[in-house]
């Protein structure tokens, strides 16, 4: 089973990027789950969801204590809560930041951190700083969890109330997002 904690901030769309990965695993035909965990935050505030992926059923609904990958939207969270705890040295994290993993306050072997600039990418094609849909373009490829496919699949799912511009500018930076996940 792999488990998924995604870190960002209120209004964000942590919850929706958990819901996405989802999705997409099972366009992909395994078993997942997803599920937030916040209080009483605003917007802005620090909140997490997860995610898990298997073969077969997964019998635990609690949180990810121990991640295997790790999805931070909001790179400013590093130095205000501790996005690595319960992670090994296998854990893998995919950062939105402009930074270079070097220059990043975050306690993972450089080799399993992955950067992408999500929200350049999100600003870009979508016009809003909203890099929910984007990282994902680079947890796909990353991880090889969910299929690009799929997780286009799982935008037109989610967002069909939004309408077919929203759908197509998402898919768009999920795909920028994924191309450009190949250097990394």
């Amino acid at each position: 089973m792999y488990q998924i904690r995604v870190h960002g901030r209120g209004g964000q769309g942590v919850v929706t990027a958990a819901e996405l990965i989802a999705i997409a695993a099972f366009y992909d035909g395994k078993v997942s789950q997803a599920f937030p965990f916040f209080g009483v935050e605003r917007t802005g505030a620090p909140i997490e969801s997860y995610a898990r992926i298997d073969d077969k059923f997964i019998r635990t609904r609690e949180q990810v204590h121990a991640p295997d990958i790790l999805i931070v939207q909001d790179s400013t969270l590093l130095g205000v809560t501790d996005v690595a705890r319960g992670t090994s040295k296998k854990t893998i994290a995919i950062v939105n930041s402009a930074k270079e993993k070097d220059k990043l306050n975050i306690d993972l072997p450089k080799e399993n951190i992955f950067v992408i600039d999500a929200t350049k990418i999100a600003l870009d094609k979508i016009g809003k700083n909203i890099v929910n849909t984007t990282i994902l373009g680079a947890f796909a490829r990353a991880t090889g969890l969910v299929s690009l496919n799929s997780l286009k699949l799982a935008i037109k799912e989610k967002f069909k109330e939004k309408g077919d511009k929203i759908i197509n500018k998402n898919i768009e930076a999920v795909e920028v997002a994924y191309k450009s996940s190949a250097e990394l």
